[in-house]
């Protein structure tokens, strides 16, 4: 598998933000870690490997990069406002930087898909309908869409905006939702076992429903915990049988 890591010193964060980038070819996947871990999470959990066959076939290339959960929602020696500016900024650095970063090094005509697990899930579903136009679709494994969830009690307009069970049963833009019905790839998965929440997946397929957004929700078993190893199955299953 060819593999790569590289970064740069991000004018957004003000600080190094590493990316691992894994294949050759093929529309990419950028992956948002889970709560406060980093670009490596992924790849030292196993599920990169668990998608190797489709990163060395040339079917997906996979960028993972860094989370600042740490430096935002997670700290809890922060104020909630400076965690929800800290929040927006990585928001930049992702469309200001990663996106041209992936743009450059993969065919401009690939799709991105954004993708992660738990938190990360959020994160990938925020990027979406926030910036359908970089950001062409979603693969949201075990995620709770609500951002006030992890906030603590602090709440603004930074929150509301990046929380999308707050956002999107408002939003009449017509822009959005068009590009949101025209997306071929919508995904939200989780299982029922122990920790999942599956009711989330539930909410945010509601209010797309409402929206006359196409989109999957597949709610996998009782026997489906919150686990690495779920996701390890979840991932592959829909590169082979979705993409």
């Amino acid at each position: 598998m060819q593999r790569e890591v590289t970064g740069w010193y991000s004018p957004a964060l003000n600080e190094q933000m590493d990316i691992a980038v894994y294949g050759h070819y093929g529309f990419a996947l950028l992956l948002i870690p889970t709560a406060a871990s980093n670009y490596l999470e992924y790849e030292q959990q196993g599920l990169i490997e668990s998608i190797s066959p489709y990163i060395n076939s040339g079917k997906v290339k996979v960028y993972c990069i860094n989370s600042i959960n740490s430096e935002s929602w997670l700290n809890p020696y922060m104020h909630g406002y400076d965690k929800a500016i800290r929040h927006q900024l990585f928001n930049d650095y992702i469309i200001k930087e990663v996106i041209p970063f992936i743009k450059d090094t993969t065919s401009p005509n690939n799709e991105i898909i954004a993708g992660g697990a738990s938190f990360g899930a959020l994160h990938a579903a925020n990027l979406f309908f926030k910036h359908p136009d970089y950001i062409h679709g979603v693969i949201a494994m075990s995620g709770c869409f609500d951002l006030s969830v992890y906030t603590d009690g602090y709440y603004d307009d930074n929150v509301y905006f990046n929380s999308p069970v707050h956002y999107l049963p408002q939003l009449k833009a017509e822009w959005h939702l068009s590009m949101y019905r025209d997306s071929r790839h919508i995904h939200f998965i989780a299982g029922s076992g122990a920790y999942e929440v599956p009711d989330y997946s539930r909410q945010i397929s509601s209010i797309l429903n409402s929206k006359n957004v196409p989109h999957e929700l597949d709610i996998w078993g009782s026997d489906m915990p919150h686990e690495w190893w779920v996701w390890k199955r979840m991932l592959p299953y829909y590169l082979e049988t979705r993409f």
